[in-house]
């Protein structure tokens, strides 16, 4: 996270990665104020394989100088902002040349995008991310099913 501020999204990410079984650790780092740090616990961080998932919003320096300091993949999910009427997304989505974090808006979904990156090469985390999306399809079949529609004449 840039801040402290983005605690409470980090801990909807958290939830979902526990979904998928998934262990995570919290980290605070400016890239623009402690780049230093930030690059420390990077390179700290990726001799275990990571994924990286980024929180920043405003001028979201982290996910890019995170993307370009590791091997590792890197998934910037900015919180959700309404400063500028959105455009500090951009600050996300305009990275420079060899700077490539994916960039995915919803907490559970970037918990997701994780787990099918973990699921290439971990058969159990493969077997829970297959369970999820059939229980997402089940639950838009039932969601139709409970609905009645009437014929208008």
């Amino acid at each position: 996270m840039g801040s402290k501020a983005d605690l409470e999204w980090a801990k909807k990410i958290v939830s979902g990665l526990q979904k998928f079984n998934i262990d995570s650790e919290i980290r605070i780092a400016s890239a623009h104020k402690v780049p230093l740090i930030c690059y420390d616990i990077i390179k700290e961080q990726e001799k275990n394989n990571v994924v990286f998932i980024t929180i920043a919003g405003r001028s979201n320096a982290l996910s890019g100088f995170t993307d370009a300091q590791t091997y590792c993949p890197v998934i910037a999910c900015p919180p959700a902002s309404d400063s500028f009427g959105g455009g500090d997304i951009f600050s996300s989505l305009r990275m420079p040349s060899g700077v490539a974090p994916m960039v995915i808006l919803e907490p559970e979904n970037a918990a997701l995008a994780a787990a099918k990156i973990f699921a290439f090469s971990d058969e159990k985390i493969r077997s829970k991310v297959i369970e999820y999306q059939e229980e997402q399809r089940q639950k838009l079949i039932a969601d139709d099913a409970s609905i009645s529609v009437t014929e208008t004449r």
